[in-house]
């Protein structure tokens, strides 16, 4: 039985584990059998021991509780499932190992490995994977900001790191921050797990404060452009979604240099593949929208590229 329903974060950062927490109930009072019970949601260390509490309070027949986090990258979930880079199983009992080792076998023919660990390990293992993500996002975004102060280039600088296998290209290239449904959640719950146990997450919490400085720079470097005063001026936008091959619009960048470009006055013309609809919840009638990367031009005085769509990568620009 999986458990794979949402943990959203409350004000605090923390994840609102009431949804994992319902269904352990319902499953521990509807079991008629031995079962392996798995969490796929993203949750705190220590939620499966809570879990275990909540089944075994209404369950008649044996039962282990799994830990069993998903890496799957939005826009690219199926192949991600279907050829992990690795699947981290965290239990007690050897007959759960070998349960969860028959299920997941057909996926891991190409020799990529089952990681099996304690609940503990395995829950801690995703907040990590997606922290350490974000981390190499801030630190290239301030890598950049440095490069614009000295006159330097951050994408020489970028290809000359990259190629250390130690580091890797991946997540190196600058931008307007991350957003998403992961990278701030898990970044925020981290902190908050620190906070819980008197252990400060400091890089982290730098991670957080340079993405939420970084969402703000482009449309302050455009502002500087034109003398603070965009009133009466296009500006046109090209990408709204957090990123690429996905309609998602939460805590997107784009929706930062939006909203400052609008306190500052200026008309804003949209385009996207895919979030339109979703930017229009957020914008409503303050904005204008097209289905043309090019119409969206149309009388703009200057061009936001705010998701890296590939259509994006080599415009026409005649």
């Amino acid at each position: 039985v999986y458990i794979a329903v949402g943990t959203p974060p409350a004000a605090d950062g923390s994840a609102d584990l009431s949804g994992v927490f319902a269904v352990a109930s319902l499953v521990g009072q509807a079991m008629t059998r031995p079962t392996t019970v798995v969490i796929k949601s993203t949750v705190p260390v220590g939620t499966a021991d809570r879990v275990r509490e909540l089944v075994g309070a209404g369950a008649e027949h044996p039962f282990d509780v799994v830990s069993n986090p998903e890496f799957l990258k939005e826009g690219n979930a199926l192949d991600d499932f279907l050829k992990p880079d690795r699947i981290v199983v965290g239990c007690k009992e050897d007959r759960t190992r070998e349960v969860m080792g028959e299920l997941y076998e057909p996926l891991v023919r190409s020799g990529n490995p089952i990681i099996f660990m304690d609940n503990r390990s395995a829950e801690l293992t995703k907040y990590t994977a997606n922290a350490f993500l974000a981390t190499k996002i801030s630190f290239i975004n301030e890598v950049a900001n440095l490069c614009d102060r000295i006159h330097a280039n951050v994408d020489h600088v970028r290809r000359g790191i990259g190629l250390d296998q130690r580091i890797g290209t991946q997540f190196l290239n600058p931008g307007i921050g991350y957003g998403g449904s992961c990278f701030p959640k898990d970044v925020r719950a981290m902190v908050d797990m620190g906070r819980q146990c008197t252990y400060p997450m400091r890089i982290l919490e730098a991670v957080e404060s340079v993405n939420n400085e970084q969402k703000t720079l482009l449309a302050s470097l455009m502002a500087k452009h034109y003398d603070n005063g965009f009133s009466g001026r296009r500006i046109a936008v090209w990408g709204t979604a957090f990123k690429p091959q996905t309609d998602d619009m939460r805590e997107a960048p784009s929706i930062i240099v939006v909203g400052r470009l609008l306190e500052r006055g200026a008309l804003v013309s949209v385009y996207d593949p895919e979030a339109l609809g979703n930017m229009q919840k957020v914008f409503g009638d303050r904005i204008d929208y097209s289905d043309d990367m090019y119409e969206v031009l149309d009388g703009a005085q200057a061009l936001a590229i705010c998701t890296e769509w590939n259509e994006f990568q080599r415009p026409d620009f005649s």
